[in-house]
């Protein structure tokens, strides 16, 4: 799976993409973030604060409760607004 970075969250784990490969137990957004967290102090710090940033999974805004089996991407980028 391509996980990609956009903005703040881009600096502050120091790479714009990385492809993963995720244990069997890693199926929802939240659990990928979760797991993305302790692969370095640097993702540990970009997820910290889970609560003001977004997903999407396949190009799809969703939850962080959103499934993520057979995905081929997930995104993160910081909140936006419309107008």
């Amino acid at each position: 799976m391509k996980v990609k970075y956009f903005a703040w969250l881009r600096q502050k784990t120091g790479v714009a993409e990385e492809d993963v490969v995720l244990p069997d137990d890693v199926r929802t957004v939240q659990h990928l973030v979760d797991w993305l967290s302790q692969r370095s102090p640097r993702h540990a710090e970009a997820f910290s604060e889970a609560k003001i940033f977004g997903a999407a999974v396949d190009q799809q805004v969703v939850q962080f409760d959103a499934a993520i089996t057979g995905a081929r991407e997930v995104a993160f980028f910081p909140p936006f607004t419309g107008g």
